[in-house]
């Protein structure tokens, strides 16, 4: 079946009871239990397992073409358990560019619990490959990168986990299922913040993980979502599936919209540099081109002026929110360094776009209009 129709279906039946052709939520922490003590149905306790987490875990795994998924109550939530999986002395490679979070749990929790990183360029496999020793277990791939929206190439850097006898895992979350395989490019397991585009509404939290093939380490991030209990609620779970079912549509706008910003801001006197993997200037165009079916709906912008200029354009934009996510309907606008805080490696000038299911013109002309006054001061 084609991403649109996996997107629509995977995950739900029409109720066998009521023929309710829309899943129903359930609440429900415990099940009952057959009178020999077994569970019949399936489910035993909603730390486990629930039916529209398992519901959820379907549809993920359909779409990234997975043969299972665990989802997490938050992106966060779903890393730490990859993380977990491993043990203290492990070494992993990791992107110098990527989620602030994803880092700062690698650099502070999981450096103190004894988990190894190297940070190093991801757009450079010789990088990567220098990275690499005996006692790697991961190479984690962030692609397109947040914020700079660099592309590493998934396939050549799975390649070279292989070999090493690492898996590779890539944060699929900016390019989701729609516009990127990770793991048909060669990736163990994908990780996702469900909160974003997967949900798409701005008002739901989750994370999960997808694996390529059952056993091995998924095995044990499985075992970790029961027994740490970061897990969704129904009604988060319920959210997610909803929002799936019109993802592929909402990631070709996003998508288009962005493109047509970022070819605005890449030709405005005011604008140092744009990053956006769709621009043909962009150092990792050809790569999102070979691997991606379209460029998302992320882009950074480099304001003329420093930090105080990209804080004053934000400010003035109107049609554009100020806030931290990504993801939703509803374009955003954050100065990233500042949510980062010390030690961030984002630029001070930098603005990161969200960019929404508005009309282009509109988005267009509120950036201009916040450009414009700031030249005329």
């Amino acid at each position: 079946m084609r991403i649109e129709t996996i997107a629509v279906h995977a995950g739900h039946a029409v109720d066998p009871g009521t023929g309710a052709v829309t899943p129903a939520i359930h609440p429900s922490t415990t099940y009952e239990r057959a009178p020999d003590g077994t569970y019949p149905r399936g489910y035993l306790y909603s730390r486990n397992d629930n039916p529209n987490r398992s519901a959820l875990e379907a549809c993920l795994a359909a779409l990234e073409g997975g043969a299972a998924a665990a989802a997490f109550a938050s992106a966060s939530a779903a890393t730490s358990a990859v993380l977990l999986a491993l043990r203290p002395g492990d070494h992993v490679v990791a992107p110098a560019d990527a989620y602030h979070g994803t880092l700062r749990l690698l650099r502070e929790t999981f450096a103190a619990w004894g988990l190894q990183t190297t940070f190093v360029d991801m757009t450079a496999p010789e990088a990567v490959a220098g990275a690499l020793r005996p006692g790697t277990r991961l190479v984690w791939v962030e692609t397109p990168s947040n914020p700079l929206w660099k592309v590493a190439d998934i396939a050549r850097l799975a390649a070279l986990a292989r070999d090493a006898g690492a898996l590779c895992v890539c944060d699929n979350t900016t390019a989701t299922p729609i516009l990127q395989s990770p793991l048909r490019l060669g990736a163990d397991l994908v990780v996702h913040a469900t909160t974003k585009y997967l949900g798409g509404h701005g008002d739901v939290m989750g994370g999960a993980v997808v694996a390529r093939e059952p056993g091995g380490l998924f095995d044990r991030v499985r075992a970790l979502q029961a027994a740490g209990g970061a897990v969704p609620s129904p009604f988060d779970c319920w959210l997610v599936l909803r929002g799936v079912r019109t993802l592929p549509w909402r990631m070709r706008a996003h998508s288009a919209n962005a493109q047509r910003v970022a070819d605005f801001l890449a030709g405005h006197a005011g604008v140092e540099a744009v990053h956006y993997p769709g621009l043909a200037t962009h150092p990792g165009h050809d790569v999102a081109r070979r691997q991606m079916a379209g460029f998302g709906g992320m882009l950074s912008v480099q304001v003329r002026g420093g930090a105080a200029a990209a804080m004053a354009v934000a400010a003035r934009l109107r049609v554009f929110t100020r806030a931290t996510s990504f993801g939703g309907t509803e374009s955003l606008v954050e100065h990233r360094a500042s949510i980062e805080g010390p030690g961030t490696r984002t630029p001070e000038n930098l603005l990161r776009l969200s960019v929404g299911l508005e009309n282009a013109d509109d988005l267009i002309e509120d950036l201009a209009r916040a450009l414009a006054e700031g030249t005329e001061r």
